[in-house]
């Protein structure tokens, strides 16, 4: 019986030893595995990209899918991961020539289809993602060469999608991406915190190139999110449940995807009581209760987990934690990169993707598209 115990710690030790040397190896310095990521992620998003430009479609259904009225949903979907994967490409391979090709039949199919993104049914309003996403690839767009010859046509595209945020505003302020009250021409769905967020990044990013943004949107969507602020630092999943604030989605552990994002577009907006140390709160509180995020990933019910978490907010939550990295001290920021990074290039899948929600066919294209934007957050 010795002889087996001693036999087993001897063969734990020695694969202990092996382990970490692969691990110092691999990680010297920790950026070569980052960039490693980089490249097989941006891989699988130029060799899955549609014929015409785009990523994701309706197919791989499962035996539950979420309310996705056709086509408009769809639409909305597909335009959302395209925007999504054009901006992790343009600030991850953009002076790379052989993602020229991909790039520029993104570019295309995004000047000639989001503009006439509209919503679903009175119901089913999805296209607000894509009207935020595709403004802040509009804008990374313009910035590069690749937008040199159509910046007049790109910036028409952000005034018009900011035209749609507007039509689309919620009658409290902010954004939904459902309406499930009255469906009344401007929706009388919930405000949600982390499409009110979403959404003002992006209209940052839009103002920050020189384009006019509708200010009172702006204060109504700014309202709405500290209206949905907790004293944790936590925020509300939608402003539906102000009456439920101890509701488990509600509290840090449902809020560890959504905190982030809140906390950012308040910031950029000028709310002075997002400092530092609310940004280290929460990333610490991201990175040591991490498997609340992580035990929902992958799970194909949309809040089956504890805290009612769902799959979806994983790499949404991680997307937005990097953006908060990038607002510390200098000093501050390469502890919360280097977390960061350990926790997401362990997740990347063998054909390059990361996932983590079974969506039809668009998970791993924006999952992917998440992670890279995430990553470059975490080069020093």
């Amino acid at each position: 019986m010795n002889q087996i115990l001693q036999f087993l710690f001897l063969f734990i030790l020695s694969f202990s030893c092996v382990a970490s040397q692969e691990i110092i190896e691999n990680g010297k310095p920790f950026e070569l595995n980052i960039d490693f990521a980089i490249e097989k992620g941006s891989s699988f998003l130029q060799q899955n990209q549609n014929k015409d430009g785009s990523w994701g479609s309706p197919h791989q259904t499962k035996g539950l899918n979420i309310f996705a009225p056709i086509p408009g949903a769809h639409r909305a979907f597909r335009l959302a991961a395209t925007a999504l994967s054009l901006n992790a490409l343009l600030h991850n391979q953009c002076n790379n020539p052989e993602y020229k090709e991909t790039i520029t039949k993104a570019r295309n199919y995004i000047l000639t289809n989001l503009g006439q993104l509209r919503r679903a049914t009175p119901m089913a309003i999805y296209n607000v993602w894509s009207h935020a996403y595709g403004i802040q690839a509009l804008v990374m767009l313009h910035q590069t060469p690749y937008g040199s010859k159509t910046k007049e046509s790109i910036r028409a595209l952000i005034i018009q999608q900011i035209s749609m945020l507007e039509k689309y505003e919620s009658i409290d302020g902010g954004w939904g991406y459902y309406d499930f009250n009255a469906q009344t021409k401007q929706p009388s769905g919930s405000s949600i915190s982390f499409v009110n967020a979403t959404v003002l990044i992006s209209l940052k990013d839009a103002q920050n190139i020189g384009i006019e943004v509708p200010q009172k949107v702006i204060k109504k969507a700014l309202d709405a999110i500290r209206r949905q602020r907790l004293p944790d630092h936590s925020y509300l999943y939608g402003e539906y449940l102000k009456y439920k604030p101890r509701r488990g989605i509600n509290r840090p552990g449902g809020s560890l995807g959504r905190s982030h994002a809140c906390n950012l577009a308040l910031q950029i907006w000028g709310e002075k009581s997002i400092t530092t140390a609310v940004h280290k709160i929460c990333l610490d509180r991201l990175i040591k209760r991490n498997g609340w995020l992580d035990v929902a990933r992958k799970r194909p019910v949309p809040h089956e987990s504890w805290f009612a978490v769902a799959g979806y907010f994983f790499y949404y939550g991680h997307l937005y934690a990097s953006l908060c990295i990038e607002q510390l001290p200098n000093n501050e920021r390469l502890a919360y990169q280097k977390e960061l990074s350990k926790i997401l290039i362990p997740l990347q899948e063998k054909d390059g993707s990361w996932w983590d929600f079974p969506f039809y066919n668009y998970h791993q294209q924006y999952g992917t598209a998440m992670a890279l934007l995430s990553l470059k957050q975490c080069i020093p």
